[in-house]
């Protein structure tokens, strides 16, 4: 009926596996887990080989990493049965009817997002805030707040699709770095009418990174979708929409240039140990993208 598909970088999922252990042997359905690990260092791998143990665990490591979309493709590959679930590995279930809830929106035709969520209270350590602040204000939605939008509100976080489906669409993975895999698989769900389902079912993003690392992440997102806008994809984000406008108005190269000139003090106010006006980080993305879309035309 379910396979559970998690695919596995430099991350323990002991704890997240063994309570979807636990929710599927109470549940009593037909089930698999399948981790695929993406070339992780051989601390974590050591860690996840013990899961082999439980009933209903397939496990396997690649001896060189393929990247984010190509290794969600070569779980689907390894799934058995006809509905698959993917989340992410630094996640955490918080839901004690997680799986339930999932097995009772299943429908041939229809993908079922359930959503993320970050912990209400912000992390002791300061350098952890700045994405912890993005996660709550920009990723955390409620979802009937979701349903409003629901191809641009999906992440590919917590979702189940039918492998019959996921079969006509699949993962681009020419994109083999970090950012936008999940917009792209949102606009080919709404190019095939594919409907989306938003559930209140959420899984706790645990995974918080340092703002160095979170901004480095954020760069990279940025080259992928100006690398998206090149080969004619027309990725619809917030940040295309301003993009077209300001081109529109004329205002691209004026824009450009002031934002070059402002990027250490926006990088200085994003950097900061407390919490920053997002409007920043809006702005460095833009100030990204134009010189990013200049430097592909």
């Amino acid at each position: 009926m379910l396979s559970i598909l998690i695919p596995i970088y430099n991350y323990s999922v002991t704890y997240l596996v063994t309570e979807l252990h636990r929710q599927a042997e109470t549940e009593g359905f037909v089930y698999e887990i399948c981790l695929l690990d993406d070339a992780s260092s051989d601390e974590f791998q050591v860690l996840n080989r013990d899961l082999i143990q439980k009933t209903n665990i397939r496990y396997e490591e690649l001896p060189q990493n393929i990247g984010r979309s190509a290794i969600r493709n070569r779980l689907v590959k390894m799934a058995k049965y006809d509905y698959l679930l993917f989340m992410d590995c630094d996640s955490g279930v918080v839901m004690p009817n997680y799986l339930q809830t999932y097995l009772e929106g299943l429908h041939p035709q229809r993908l079922l997002y359930g959503g993320r969520t970050y912990l209400p209270k912000p992390p002791s350590d300061p350098q952890y805030l700045l994405h912890w602040h993005y996660g709550r204000q920009r990723e955390q939605q409620d979802f009937l707040e979701r349903q409003k939008n629901p191809y641009h509100s999906f992440m590919t976080n917590n979702f189940l699709i039918p492998k019959s489906i996921f079969a006509s669409i699949t993962f681009d993975e020419s994109l083999r770095t970090y950012g936008h895999e999940d917009t792209l698989f949102g606009m080919e769900l709404a190019k095939n009418n594919i409907e989306i389902q938003h559930l209140n079912n959420p899984l706790l993003h645990l995974g918080l990174e340092s703002t160095v690392v979170f901004l480095s992440k954020t760069k990279m997102a940025v080259h992928n979708l100006a690398q998206l806008q090149q080969r004619g994809k027309s990725v619809e984000t917030r940040l295309t929409h301003i993009y077209a406008k300001i081109t529109r108005w004329k205002l691209l190269y004026g824009v450009g240039w002031g934002l070059k000139l402002l990027r250490p003090f926006i990088l200085k106010q994003l950097q900061q140990s407390k919490l920053v006006d997002l409007r920043y980080l809006d702005l460095y993305k833009l100030d990204l993208f134009i010189e990013a879309m200049d430097k592909e035309s």
